[in-house]
């Protein structure tokens, strides 16, 4: 089993920043692609950036590409999703997910989740 939480979520102004963090216990997260998904209000749960196990490839979204950067630190059992340049349509409940790496497409599905963090952005 992997316990996931995030943190960092907030309320910000349109072009400010905000760091996500995932912080994972129960199992080392060096196993496991992980993605970060966000769910707006009164929408669907959409995929926003996914990293592979080792670092080594990341995926993003149309809407994120160039504004929102995905890292992890195996040794902190930790990812991020630094989003700069923040919209008003970035407003959304942020989740962070893990999945096994064998035959693993990064929209999914994932294996664990964690509860989200919200994140509001002001015009």
């Amino acid at each position: 089993q992997v316990q996931l939480v995030e943190s960092g979520g907030g309320l910000v102004q349109a072009g400010d920043s905000l760091r996500l963090s995932c912080a994972a216990s129960g199992r080392t997260l060096s196993s496991y692609a992980m993605g970060w998904f966000r769910q707006p209000p009164g929408k669907e749960r959409e995929a926003v950036a996914a990293i592979s196990w080792s670092g080594g490839i990341t995926y993003y979204s149309d809407s994120v590409r160039g504004r929102f950067t995905i890292s992890r630190d195996n040794a902190k059992n930790t990812v991020y999703l630094q989003m700069n340049s923040l919209k008003p349509e970035d407003t959304a409940v942020y989740y962070c997910a893990a999945a096994a790496p064998s035959g693993w497409y990064w929209k999914g599905p994932y294996d664990y989740w964690g509860q989200g963090t919200q994140v509001t952005v002001s015009s």
